[in-house]
């Protein structure tokens, strides 16, 4: 290891990648993946489950992988997690998931994603809402320095929980590779015969859960083919999440069974082959701390229609078309145009291919890594 800077050692926290896939997790990987790129120098630890199979420690020299046994959030996860790290004896550790352990380092980062718990605590469980909210409140004093995905979650921070505006930075993530590759047409073929679907749907990614506001997009999708002779379907690509049982009876009750499909375990690769099939995305979100669906669907050629609330504004820019949220009229009316208007929709892709350009994870590791530098100095 001659050669390293072994006067700092930064830890990051990569548990939460054994239980799930989701977007915590694609930022962890990705991260990791840049800082392996950009730091060639500094000593990291990266800490994993003792029982998951896959490594995501960087080859590099300088990236180690811990093993640990404490789950991600067990209820005595701040002090068994830091018995686990003590021993590193790091300078840094920085956790992505916003919950720091006790102790572990000499100083710690944090990640915060969004704040809707905040702000819809009603669309959480009682025991979901208790838990974000006293740990969100605990972490944002524990920790020496906060990165926010977006400004908006900044902003929220600084005046719903009293952050000191120095202690927290905005840093955009940005899409999964797989999301900028070119795809052949007969690749992207074979994903719509596997769900049995044909070009220039209209697409929804995301948990199916009271945030993201599926009744009004199904109400605009009822109208639209009452009123403006829209044929193609509306295609639902997500999980199941909590009170998704409504979104099923709005579909009964506007009587939409077969007009609405709905996809779960859709490896990425086949969500880019369904963005740049579809005719537009649309995501009618009551809030959002990042917004990656958006952004996955510019980088594929896919017309964007989205609210204007968290940071949805941020990441779609001028490139896509922002409304809000509870009003279903804009909604028939944009989605009718995108649909309708092929000179609006070749002006919409090419600006959201450029808006997509802009954020990269290159940006994300290397002001990560002035913020770790900072921290580490102060």
């Amino acid at each position: 290891m001659s050669g390293y800077n072994l006067a700092m050692r930064i830890g990051i926290d990569a548990r939460l990648l054994y239980y799930q896939m989701g977007g915590i997790s694609q930022y962890t990987l990705y991260l990791l993946a840049a800082l392996g790129v950009l730091d060639k120098t500094t000593s990291y630890a990266v800490f994993q489950m003792r029982k998951d199979p896959r490594n995501y420690a960087p080859e590099q020299l300088n990236f180690q992988r811990i093993n640990v046994i404490t789950p991600c959030h067990h209820r005595f996860e701040k002090w068994l997690f830091s018995a686990e790290t003590i021993p590193q004896r790091l300078d840094i550790l920085h956790s992505p998931d916003f919950i720091p352990p006790h102790k572990g380092a000499r100083r710690h980062v944090i990640t915060v994603h969004d704040l809707n718990f905040l702000y819809y605590p009603h669309f959480l469980t009682a025991d979901s809402r208790r838990y974000y909210i006293d740990q969100i409140r605990w972490a944002v004093k524990r920790a020496d320095a906060i990165s926010a995905d977006s400004e908006h979650t900044r902003r929220d921070l600084i005046t719903r929980l009293n952050v000191p505006p120095e202690k927290v930075r905005t840093i955009y993530l940005a899409a999964n590779l797989v999301y900028e590759k070119p795809y052949s047409a007969e690749e992207i073929d074979r994903t719509l015969a596997k769900y049995q679907l044909e070009h220039g749907y209209i697409l929804f990614v995301g948990t199916l859960e009271p945030r993201k506001n599926i009744p009004t997009l199904l109400q605009a999708y009822r109208r639209l083919r009452d009123e403006r002779d829209v044929t193609v379907p509306l295609v639902l690509v997500g999980r199941k999440g909590w009170l998704s049982d409504e979104v099923f009876k709005t579909i009964d009750t506007l009587q939409l069974g077969e007009h609405v499909h709905h996809l779960q375990d859709v490896y990425d690769a086949e969500l880019a082959h369904l963005y740049h099939a579809a005719g537009v995305l649309t995501l009618p979100s009551h809030y959002e701390g990042f917004g990656l669906p958006p952004l996955e669907a510019m980088h594929c050629r896919c017309p964007v229609v989205t609210s204007n609330r968290g940071s949805l504004p941020e990441i779609v820019g001028e490139a896509g078309i922002l409304l809000e949220a509870d009003e279903v009229e804009p909604w028939v009316d944009a989605l009718a145009r995108v649909l309708e208007d092929a000179e609006l929709r070749t002006r919409m892709i090419a600006a959201g291919i450029e808006q997509a350009r802009t954020f990269t994870w290159e940006q994300t590791g290397r002001l990560t890594l002035n913020m770790y530098n900072e921290v580490a100095s102060s």
